[in-house]
């Protein structure tokens, strides 16, 4: 774009700088069993003092568990870490019946941050086993929600993590098959895994309902609707949040030029925006708000100063916190 100006000399072409977007995916960040899980912790630090024991990381943000742990979290892998008697929050993405049972033994006081959408999952682990169903979990190996789900009914679940595993996936002639996942898993490889275990299972029972999480859907939709407009994409989010990385993942498949994942703006890199003019940014469903502000801040920084937020899906859910705490919370209000 150009704009010729006379002056008494003669003309002079004047280029003018094409403006700068950035692309703000909404619905982005915290989902309503983050917040749940984030404010458990925060919840247990006021009410019972550090230190307050949390196993595996509450949710995978290295921001959020370091600002827990700054003030009084401590983390561990397993409950054989947390000293007898002690309290112990179980993170957003769920446990086997095998870690309650380790903490039972250990009179471990617990409090259960599950994320009610994980909780589902487990039921419906439980309930097609009880009734003789063999279970295809479709996730990530080694992920906790995994582990967790796995735990249900070890006997009667097969993990597979991709639509070429389920062309390999063996039952008996006469078995009952059915199929649960992963709640943060990208939705269209999810849907290209079932669709390919059916052409050999046709009676491959579903799901009573969607197990990939209304948050982690709206996330992937609302980077489809910016991705196709985005020379670079930033997702913010750390490397071992599943829906952080199948985010950037989808970003690259509904068009982006390029697409990156970041834990924060420190992460970002000058030459990723070399003859860019419009950048998408969206954020991982366990990612708080002053993560994206700051790198709003920082793409403003390299020119990038005007921000058009695109608004994909409306969210409203939010989930009441673990009863254990709840009754302990209204105990000390009322002997205050």
């Amino acid at each position: 774009m150009s704009a010729s100006i006379g002056d008494d000399i003669g003309e002079t072409t004047v280029a003018m700088e094409q403006p700068k977007t950035v692309l703000l995916a909404s619905p982005r960040g915290y989902c309503a069993g983050v917040d749940r899980a984030v404010v458990t912790v925060e919840k247990a630090l006021d009410l019972y003092g550090a230190p307050v024991y949390v196993r595996k990381e509450i949710v995978h943000n290295a921001y959020v568990v370091q600002t827990l742990k700054d003030r009084g979290a401590v983390f561990v892998e397993e409950t054989d870490e947390v000293p007898e008697g002690a309290l112990v929050v179980f993170s957003a993405h769920g446990v086997s019946p095998a870690v309650h049972e380790e903490a039972a033994a250990r009179n471990l006081r617990t409090i259960d941050a599950t994320c009610p959408l994980v909780t589902k999952v487990h039921n419906e682990a439980k309930r097609f086993a009880a009734e003789g169903y063999e279970i295809v979990l479709i996730g990530h190996e080694g992920h906790e929600e995994v582990e967790g789900t796995s735990g249900e009914a070890p006997d009667r679940i097969t993990l597979i993590e991709n639509p070429e595993q389920a062309d390999a996936v063996e039952f008996a002639p006469d078995a009952k098959v059915a199929w649960l996942s992963q709640t943060t898993l990208s939705v269209d490889e999810t849907m290209e895994t079932v669709e390919r275990l059916r052409t050999r299972l046709p009676l491959l029972i579903d799901p009573p309902s969607d197990d990939i999480c209304y948050a982690t859907q709206n996330r992937q939709l609302a980077v489809k609707d910016i991705a196709p407009r985005s020379d670079v994409l930033i997702v913010v989010g750390s490397a071992n949040s599943s829906n952080s990385v199948r985010l950037a993942e989808v970003g690259l498949e509904a068009g982006a030029s390029a697409s990156y994942r970041i834990d924060g703006a420190h992460e970002l890199d000058p030459s990723w925006f070399a003859g860019a003019t419009t950048v998408g940014l969206t954020s991982g469903a366990s990612v708080p708000e002053e993560l994206v502000d700051g790198v709003i801040q920082a793409l403003a920084d390299y020119g990038f100063g005007n921000v058009e937020v695109v608004f994909s899906a409306e969210e409203s859910l939010t989930f009441a916190l673990p009863p254990e705490l709840r009754r302990d919370l209204k105990t000390a209000a009322t002997t205050k």
